[in-house]
């Protein structure tokens, strides 16, 4: 059994670790600082979407961090609105940061990937959940953020997801921080509510639910199954698509 676990901690934890470290390098950015931070063109101009909008995108997060970790911010916009507020949840500053930078910009010469998307209906009745849950936020003071295990951006956005069930959408594996006890409950039912996940201070836990698969966490490295859309989950590599769409 040991030489069995042994084998599983290397194969889906240190070999993919290995590869995605490998994957970076070739894609490294040496001035971080001044690295692209303009729109990547995800989202219209906002006057020209007089609907609801909530977005939630991920990007790898600045320097070596990268090849673990991505970065997760939020972005929405009331109907009627002139523009996007976007909000993120930062190491400088005060935690959450709004409207740092554009919607929906790279991160630091990254270029996002869409996580969540609404608009119309559905997303205005989201929108004041959302809201609220921003205010109500914990770890909102100076001091509060941590890479790691959390409270991050990531632990942020699990935070504003639970509000809203309904959206029914998991954090990519490599969100690392998003199982952090942002309530201080050590077992809980998944923002989607279709299941549980159970936590040690974000250090290690296992979460199973129908829209999150199987997730186990060791020291915030995340592997696992997707099984509503067939997909393995990898550390570091992020979701891994068995079947196409």
């Amino acid at each position: 059994m040991p030489k069995l676990l042994l084998s599983l901690f290397v194969l889906f934890w240190l070999l993919p670790l290995g590869v995605a470290a490998a994957l970076h390098q070739r894609a490294a950015i040496a001035d971080w600082w001044g690295a692209d931070r303009s729109s990547a063109g995800l989202l219209p101009p906002a006057a020209a979407q007089p609907g609801a909008v909530v977005r939630i995108y991920a990007a790898p997060t600045v320097r070596w961090r990268g090849i673990f970790a991505v970065h997760c911010w939020l972005v929405v916009k009331p109907e009627g609105a002139p523009a996007y507020t976007r909000y993120d949840y930062t190491a400088w500053g005060e935690p959450i940061r709004v409207n740092g930078f554009a919607p929906d910009g790279s991160w630091f010469g990254r270029a996002p990937v869409e996580v969540f998307a609404a608009d119309g209906a559905v997303a205005a009745a989201m929108i004041p959940r959302i809201q609220a849950a921003i205010a109500a936020y914990a770890w909102r003071n100076r001091g509060d953020y941590r890479p790691w295990p959390g409270p991050n951006s990531n632990t942020f956005i699990a935070a504003v997801l639970d509000a809203v069930p309904e959206a029914q959408v998991a954090l990519p594996p490599t969100a690392i921080g998003k199982d952090y006890p942002y309530d201080g409950a050590w077992l809980r039912r998944t923002p989607s509510r279709t299941g549980f996940t159970l936590t040690l201070g974000g250090y290690a836990g296992l979460t199973l639910g129908l829209v999150e698969g199987l997730e186990v966490n060791i020291l915030g490295a995340v592997a696992g199954l997707d099984v509503r859309r067939p997909a393995l989950k990898l550390p570091g590599l992020g979701r891994i698509a068995l079947a196409p769409g």
